[in-house]
This record gives structure tokens, C-alpha cells and sequence, in this order.
């Protein structure tokens, strides 16, 4: 059995928990919304038509702000669409995506349920096809009190109070050439400037989201940040990072070491921007908004769908709907545990999407909505995780990896706030459990209030419609606490979280 050991020093802090980071996203893409968390006829569905049922789900996932409306939706999107009396609301072409849109659920009514999710709305805007004043107009319409023509026609449209949406994604991956009116760096950075100048002339106070380049491997990566920085820096506050893992060729390994990938990209991201922030003397810092992350068994979807070769145009078709396994869930975990040690700079994030499509949540038309192996490792993290984040220093075996070179055989963070301190733990052997003993000596723990485990003898395993509950953490009956050293017992590809009094 291998072993490994962990030290935890309180006083090694990297930055604050940063609530954001436990954030996620909704798309108008195939049933996320639509025959997802929205369906007049379910019999859960409220007033304005959302599934209950779908809503106590993702309070218990915790998440806690939602981007909005897309994704390569936004690009083709007309806000003034989604307003106003929905018997009246045009039903459009999604190009984006191949279906249609029929603008049933708009801004008003997702920010009403975002208050039944206790959620903040991190609203997207379309400056790929638009522009600036469209987006001013937006802004007018979603956070002006009244007495102006575009607020009080959300009055008039039955929203009283504004939205005070305090975040702005300015587009969406707009070095895509998926991306309806992609654009060079210098063209979009400009743009971008220009818009995030005019809406923070409207309020100073915004948090503006610059994108970044679609994915690190994109051969725009880098150069793409480095021109967009140095034409918008002075008048944004984040720079987006994008990226997606699966499983390559029966490589399980590489796939269990992804968040090596992860922290590099956010490392070069940050080196970026300090470059340029450097260059113009500057003393601000741009954060990183992870605003898309999740596994994403994209490869496969791309060989199996050529979204409109029937000629149709769809609603709500079922697309991008993947079924998460025990090692999914592991990587999941090991993702947001690496989003958490880098607080200094990653302040925002967004586990992509939330519902149905490459989601934690699931629904049936007319039927049950369950929970996703990924879903318990994103929700125990969320409701364990507080104060500050502590960085572990980890003696462990290491093992070779395809794509990402050496990797640790265990990995690990902690927080620890004044009354509980919280350990996340992942075993990347494909074979063997660890024995781990960790010094919390410094942390004052007095005893263990919770250990789970999520793992499984097949790593492989998911929950599905007919069986829901398949793959469910466990209590880890092997933790003890004893003069300060934790001890305990992590099985093959597993995901581990611990709580200390």
C-alpha cells in the first residue's frame, strides 16, 4: 500500500475562500434550460414554469453565481427578445447550436429564479454581432432604478426592482471560429476596451470579464491574451479561462492528473497579464474568471453529432448530454480542489453547465431529476469550504504520465476558517488505496466531524435514470485523529473530503 504524509502549517495561507469559485453556468443549449430547469408541465414546476425539484437540487449542489445566457449562444443573441410579455416574444434561430430559440425564459425570469437558488447572475453580453450600445442598453435595462425608458420598461414588464448584476462576460470565446463573428485580437481587444470603457462610464463599479483565448491549446493561446490585455487593461478586471477533459485512448492516468494541466494554463494566464500589467506600470492586477470547466467528452459528441444534416432546426434537442462515471466525478473533485489553490488569482469560476447538458444535474421530461456522480464532490467542497485556503506540503510517490508528465500520486488542499478546518484529498492510483497520515497540529483540530469517500470498485460506474443513486459517497470509516495526526485510508481513484472541529 503506498503511503504518503501531510503537513498543514495554518499560517501557509494562499488567499481567501473565494465564494465565486463554487459558481456554474447556463447555457440556451439543448435542455439546459428548456425541458431542464424549466417545464411548464412538470408537476413541481411553479409559476414561472421552473421545476422545483431541479431547484432544491442546485441549492444543495451550492452553487452560487450562474453566467448567463451562454456560451456560443450569446453571440447571436437579442436581449430585447426575452422581455416583455412571452406570448409576444419572437421564436429565433440559434445558430450557435442548431436549434430554435423561443425566448420563453428571458432575464427577468431567470433572475427570479436565481433569488429561489440564492444565486448572483453573472450576465453575458453580445458584442460579437451587437456592439456597445446594445450592451449599454442592457445594462440600463437590468441595473437602472427607474425614471429612464429602458428601466422603467422592466417596471412595466413586471420588475420593479433592478438586477444590479455586478458581473460582465464582454462576448464569448471570440477567437473561436465556431464563434458567430469570432474576431482577430487586436479587433476584439479594441472592441472590448470600448465596451467595458462606455459601461463603466454607466457604473464604475462593474466587474468586467475580458475573454481570453478559447483553450489553451488554441494556436491563438498567449499571444491572443497579451494583445486583448494590452488594449483593454485599464478598463476590465478579469481575463476568462476556458478548458475541458476527458479521457484519451483508455489513458487513465493522464486522465486522473488533468488539474496538472489546469494549474499550468492558469500559471501562463497570470504570467500574461502580469506582463502587460508590467509594461504599462501598472499597480492593478487582472484576476482570472475560470468561467467554463468541467469533463466534457467532446471528441466523441463531435463524431456523433453534425448538428443540422437533417435540414430541421430543433427545440430543446437532447445534445452534450454526458453520463459521468466514478473517474469523472475524481477529476471533478481534483479540479475544483486546484481552482481553490489558486485563490490568489482565480476569484471567479464556473462549472460548465448545470443541468442536462455536461451537467451535475439531470432531468427526465415529466420524470425525476438526480444527481451526477460529478455533482457530490462539487457540493460537499461548496458547503465544507471556508475561511481561508492553506497550502499542504505533500510527500507522496509520483508516477509518469503521457500528457502531463510526472504527477503525485496524491493530492490535497485544506481550509480552515475559526471553528472547522476542511481537507479535499484525491488517490490517482488506478490499483492501490493510500495510507496518509496529515499534521494538523497547527490547525487546534479536536476531532473529525465528517470523512467521505467517493470511489468505487469500478471506476467507471454512473448514475442513470433507471439507477439513480449507483454511485454515492461513503462514510470513511478508516479516519482517526490522534496528538495532532490524522490518519486515514483513501481507496483507488477516489475523491476524499474531511472535516475537523
Amino acid at each position: 500500500m503506498p503511503r504518503a504524509h501531510i503537513a498543514l502549517d495554518r499560517r501557509a495561507v494562499i488567499a481567501p475562500v473565494r465564494r465565486r469559485t463554487f459558481g456554474s453556468f447556463v447555457e440556451h443549449l439543448g435542455r439546459c434550460v428548456y425541458n431542464g430547469l424549466y417545464e411548464p408541465g412538470h408537476l413541481s414546476a411553479n409559476e414561472d414554469g421552473f421545476r422545483v425539484d431541479v431547484v432544491e437540487l442546485v441549492k444543495e449542489l451550492g452553487s452560487t453565481t450562474v453566467r448567463y445566457p451562454g456560451g456560443n449562444f450569446v453571440s447571436g443573441f437579442r436581449w430585447e427578445d426575452s422581455v416583455g410579455p412571452r406570448e409576444k416574444r419572437p421564436v429565433r434561430r440559434d445558430l450557435a447550436w442548431h436549434s430554435l430559440e423561443s425566448n420563453q425564459v428571458g432575464l427577468d425570469e431567470f433572475a427570479r429564479w436565481l433569488k429561489l437558488t440564492d444565486s448572483e447572475l453573472m450576465l453575458a453580453v453580445n458584442i460579437a454581432t451587437r456592439g456597445i450600445l446594445p450592451a449599454l442598453d442592457l445594462l440600463e435595462y437590468a441595473n437602472h432604478p427607474s425614471g429612464t425608458a429602458l428601466s422603467d420598461l422592466r417596471i412595466a414588464n413586471g420588475t420593479p426592482d433592478p438586477h444590479n448584476v455586478r458581473m460582465w462576460c464582454l462576448g464569448n470565446e471570440m477567437d473561436g471560429p465556431w464563434q458567430t463573428g469570432f474576431m482577430t485580437a487586436e479587433d476584439y481587444g479594441r472592441l472590448a476596451a470600448r465596451t467595458a470603457a462606455a459601461m463603466k462610464m454607466a457604473d464604475k463599479d462593474l466587474e468586467l470579464v475580458v475573454c481570453g483565448s478559447s483553450g489553451s491549446g488554441m494556436p491563438t493561446f498567449g499571444d491572443w491574451e497579451r494583445t486583448v490585455l494590452e488594449h483593454s487593461y485599464d478598463h476590465v478586471d478579469y481575463i476568462s479561462c476556458h478548458a475541458y477533459y476527458q479521457e484519451h485512448g483508455g489513458d487513465l492516468g493522464s486522465f486522473l492528473a488533468s488539474a496538472l494541466d489546469m494549474d499550468f494554463f492558469i500559471d501562463t494566464v497570470v504570467a500574461t497579464a502580469d506582463h502587460v500589467g508590467y509594461k504599462k506600470r501598472s499597480n492593478k492586477k487582472i484576476n482570472i474568471s475560470f468561467d467554463e470547466w468541467n469533463i466534457w467528452y467532446l471528441k466523441e459528441h463531435m463524431e456523433s453529432e453534425q448538428p443540422g444534416d437533417d435540414g430541421g432546426w430543433p427545440s430543446a434537442p437532447r445534445k452534450l448530454e454526458d453520463v459521468y462515471s466514478v473517474a469523472d466525478a475524481v477529476v471533478v473533485g481534483n479540479l475544483l480542489m486546484t481552482l481553490l489553490k489558486r485563490s490568489d488569482r482565480v476569484t471567479s469560476a464556473s462549472l460548465a453547465q448545470l443541468v442536462n447538458v455536461i451537467a451535475p444535474i439531470m432531468t427526465e421530461p415529466g420524470g425525476p431529476a438526480w444527481r451526477q456522480t460529478t455533482f457530490y464532490p462539487f457540493s460537499i467542497t461548496s458547503r465544507l469550504a471556508s475561511g481561508e485556503v492553506i497550502r499542504p506540503v505533500i510527500q507522496a510517490p509520483s508516477y509518469d504520465t503521457a500528457r502531463h508528465g510526472e504527477a503525485s500520486v496524491i493530492d490535497a488542499v485544506a481550509t480552515v476558517d475559526e471553528n472547522r478546518a476542511a481537507l479535499f484529498l484525491v488517490n490517482r492510483d488506478q490499483t492501490e488505496a493510500a495510507q496518509i497520515t496529515i499534521d494538523v497540529r497547527s490547525l487546534g483540530s479536536k476531532r473529525i466531524v465528517e470523512a467521505v469517500t467517493l470511489a468505487d470498485s469500478d471506476v467507471y460506474a454512473k448514475n442513470t435514470l433507471t439507477d439513480q443513486h449507483r454511485v454515492t459517497p461513503s462514510a470513511n470509516k478508516s479516519a482517526t485523529l490522534a496528538d495532532g495526526v490524522l490518519t486515514i485510508e483513501l481507496p483507488a481513484v477516489s475523491w476524499t473530503a474531511i472535516a475537523l472541529q
